[in-house]
């Protein structure tokens, strides 16, 4: 997609830039529409530490190093938990996330206020991490990879009249997100690889929420394999569709990218 970028421009552009265990990949739009997108994965060292890796990343890449008019940074990771809106003040930001998350040395904890929710996603990053990034991009704002999904996701769970469960498959995790008319149920991501393995998870989710077997809908997004697990579903829950991204973001330029991420997609669609 480089021909339908201009990087003369790049103080017109967003750079978003998506930092996983599975690889790195980051995305140049013009946030004002037309056909301006650029898109490019990024292969990590799996044996490298995530500072490591993104330490290369930012020397190696020299789109980077342009200016921008906004810079996001989405973290794909499971080390995050939502709290309602009402129970969240930030003096006790780290007392709240370590109350559901086991606690490790060197890294900062993040937040992300939800309006569309009324939720808040706290998550975490290792600092050194953190310092190379905030360096680099002083201006940016940090997302958990989660965050945009929960913002897209609750409005689309608000269309009809039953409860929706959606699956974001990656190659080492599954995001699960279950609403009520736009009320988050549950959000959680798990770290499993086998298809027999997210058929499992998503079954219990089903069950653990009195999902209605019948009537209520789950819905399988992400660059991994679907119609496999779609499949192994079908004879237990009655409603199970593959999103579209084309379809379901409108036909833009982003959603033409096979490879681009949901969550990635997500947060372009709520801009």
């Amino acid at each position: 997609m480089t021909e339908r970028i201009d990087l003369s421009k790049s103080d017109q552009y967003t750079l978003s830039i998506r930092l996983s265990a599975d690889g790195f990949s980051f995305s140049i739009y013009n946030p004002l529409g037309g056909s301006d997108f650029y898109f490019q994965p990024y292969p990590i060292h799996t044996q490298h530490s995530l500072a490591a890796n993104v330490k290369s990343f930012l020397a190696e890449t020299e789109e980077l190093s342009l200016p921008y008019r906004q810079t996001n940074l989405l973290i794909h990771s499971s080390r995050y938990t939502p709290v309602p809106l009402e129970l969240y003040e930030d003096e006790q930001m780290d007392t709240l996330f370590y109350q559901n998350l086991p606690r490790q040395n060197n890294e900062v904890i993040l937040c992300n206020i939800l309006g569309r929710s009324n939720s808040v996603v706290l998550f975490s990053l290792d600092k050194l991490t953190h310092v190379f990034l905030s360096e680099k991009f002083p201006e940016a704002r940090f997302f958990a990879a989660i965050s945009p999904q929960i913002e897209y996701l609750a409005a689309r769970s608000k269309q009809g009249n039953n409860r929706k469960l959606f699956a974001n498959l990656h190659p080492a995790s599954i995001d699960v997100l279950a609403f009520d008319k736009g009320k988050p149920l549950l959000l959680n991501t798990y770290s499993i690889r086998e298809t027999a393995d997210q058929c499992y998870y998503i079954l219990n989710v089903w069950k653990e929420l009195s999902y209605d077997q019948e009537r209520d809908e789950l819905h399988l997004a992400g660059n991994q394999p679907k119609k496999e697990l779609q499949q192994m579903l079908q004879p237990y829950l009655r409603h199970v569709y593959i999103i579209n991204p084309q379809a379901e973001f409108n036909d833009s330029e982003a959603s033409r990218i096979e490879e681009i991420p949901f969550d990635m997609q997500s947060l372009i669609s709520c801009e």
